[in-house]
């Protein structure tokens, strides 16, 4: 069945980009910032995967550096340098270098703008049910429970 409501396409980059910058508690919030995220799977109703357009502003990060349990994550750079970090180290990246973090091998990533230049990136995840997110540098832990994450300490006091 056709969902009339829905796009049949659009201009990526004019997509509104999602009012609220980040789901992490304080004091980790205020660390995306110079992070803009525009939802394009949601955009078209993607239920089974998202896929959203980022821009990193010089300084900002994507995300802090993390690992999933049940989702697989796929990034692929359109524009700038930035830099990726993951338990082997760093990695400079380039307009069409992509990477790939298979779900459950607890390898934490990020990517990290240290340039003078804006980074634009495409970010592929699914949406497994019962995720749950490690944070190696960070006192921090997630869980996907009811379409939402929950952030805890590792000790699994709440924020």
């Amino acid at each position: 069945m056709i969902d009339r409501d829905l796009p049949v396409a659009v201009v990526a980059s004019e997509v509104a980009p999602r009012v609220k910058p980040s789901n992490y508690p304080e004091p980790f919030a205020s660390r995306m910032v110079g992070r803009e995220k525009r939802a394009l799977g949601d955009l078209f109703g993607l239920a089974n995967f998202g896929v959203n357009l980022t821009r990193l502003a010089p300084g900002a990060e994507s995300a802090l550096r993390h690992a999933h349990i049940q989702q697989d994550e796929f990034i692929y750079i359109l524009q700038g340098h930035p830099v990726l970090i993951t338990d082997a180290g760093t990695t400079q990246l380039a307009p069409g270098m992509c990477a790939g973090f298979k779900a459950g091998n607890g390898n934490g990533h990020q990517l990290v703008n240290r340039t003078s230049e804006e980074v634009v990136y495409l970010e592929v995840g699914d949406r497994s049910i019962d995720d749950a997110g490690t944070y190696p540098d960070d006192d921090l832990q997630a869980l996907f429970v009811d379409g939402k994450w929950q952030f805890t300490h590792k000790d699994g006091s709440p924020y």
